[in-house]
């Protein structure tokens, strides 16, 4: 009968500690949240694009959400949303370069707007490249080695390049697909060797911030004026998930903020996640607002 008591005493002992840990010491986040649910963004894998969406990731995160971020071509990102297969991004290139992926879908996506205001596209050069208009390019065709530097070739920019390649007969050069890391690392070579180099770029973008460079002056204005970047997001989530809405529909930051982090994450060591979560931390104000509107 003893034996049985001190079993009894024991379990009693382990379930009193256990109930005094549950609620005296500190549990993690998700343990009281994890009811919130799963959220999924999606992204084209451009500097900007790795920084605003990591951002909101890290925002969500701190709500209590499980975020999962998928990096996709421009047509996947916004067919997934179009779908509800995602619920949303934050990398809308408008009204010009992304204006035939929005038209396509238009009908089955929410449009929230800008996220962020000042965005530009275009052909770039080195400020060293004594030229200073596209048209100007066909002349010294064979100083960029008949190339023009492009990125993934879903992109909007690469489809806007090859419609100015025909308007301003650029027949003698070919547009080089890729992505925009092998863009800035050809960039780099040229710069650093002093040579005649054209990229297809976009502002903001943390390239303007490292070297001296100039955008061709585009006097058919196929590449449109200046932009927005805005949030798109599936039909149903502002009735789904109000406070995951809430933060998307108030997100807005400035390129400086935005710029900030891609200089961030060109420095070795780091991830676009890590970044984020140093941002987030030193931009309180701002994040609050996010929140709390």
């Amino acid at each position: 009968m003893k034996n049985y008591i001190k079993v009894f005493l024991s379990i009693f002992a382990f379930l009193i500690l256990a109930i005094f840990s549950w609620l005296f010491y500190d549990r993690p986040n998700h343990t009281t949240d994890a009811t919130k649910g799963a959220v999924e963004l999606v992204y084209v894998e451009w500097s900007s694009e790795i920084a605003s969406t990591n951002v909101i990731r890290v925002v969500l995160e701190e709500l209590g959400y499980e975020v999962d971020i998928l990096s996709v071509s421009a047509a996947a990102m916004w067919q997934s949303v179009a779908s509800g297969d995602a619920d949303g991004h934050v990398a809308a290139w408008l009204p010009s370069t992304h204006t035939h992926y929005f038209n396509a879908v238009k009908d089955r996506v929410e449009n929230l707007g800008a996220n962020l205001m000042g965005t530009k596209i275009g052909l770039v050069v080195p400020q060293y490249v004594t030229i200073n208009t596209i048209d100007e390019l066909k002349v010294y065709a064979h100083k960029f080695q008949n190339r023009i530097i492009g990125i993934d070739p879903g992109a909007g920019l690469m489809s806007k390049t090859e419609t100015a390649m025909e308007e301003y007969n650029l027949n003698k050069f070919q547009l080089i697909q890729g992505s925009g890391a092998t863009m800035t690392a050809v960039l780099a070579e040229s710069i650093k060797n002093q040579q005649w180099v054209v990229v297809t770029g976009w502002t903001p973008h943390w390239k303007f911030a490292r070297w001296k460079l100039k955008y061709l002056k585009d006097s058919k204005q196929l590449y449109g004026e200046e932009e927005y970047i805005g949030t798109i997001v599936r039909k149903g989530l502002k009735e789904d998930m109000p406070e995951v809405y809430r933060v998307l529909d108030n997100f807005f930051w400035t390129p400086a903020e935005m710029g900030q982090i891609m200089i961030w994450n060109q420095q070795p060591d780091t991830t676009p996640y890590q970044n984020a979560k140093r941002w987030v931390k030193e931009n309180r104000d701002k994040v609050k607002w996010w929140i709390s509107q």
